[in-house]
């Protein structure tokens, strides 16, 4: 699985109400978990996500209960930010999610 040494930040970009009624635009970080970080090379697991051509990283993280990680998610970590392309279940029991991802330039 590698190992998960990258500390990244799970974002929600969409319009949330706070406790008074506002609406607050902006990040708000749904999850802070370690991941498995890997960016794009010549390897043949990439040759074979030719669909993603405009994916430049790829993280693995455990499925956090509760929380649907979605394409309308953005990764953050010491490196950049990352747009979500897809995210999968990789393993028989769920409790691994494979996220592909473009860096936001």
């Amino acid at each position: 699985m590698g190992k998960m040494n990258t500390h990244i930040d799970i974002i929600s970009t969409v319009p949330t109400k706070n406790t008074e009624g506002f609406v607050t635009k902006g990040d708000t970080v749904i999850a802070s978990v370690r991941a498995y970080k890997e960016l794009k090379n010549t390897s043949p697991k990439w040759a074979n996500m030719a669909q993603f051509t405009t994916a430049t990283a790829l993280f693995r993280i455990r499925k956090i209960p509760k929380i649907d990680i979605t394409n309308r998610h953005i990764i953050a970590d010491f490196d950049g930010r990352y747009n979500i392309l897809s995210v999968d279940n990789i393993s028989s029991r769920g409790i691994w999610l494979e996220i592909i991802a473009e860096e936001v330039v």
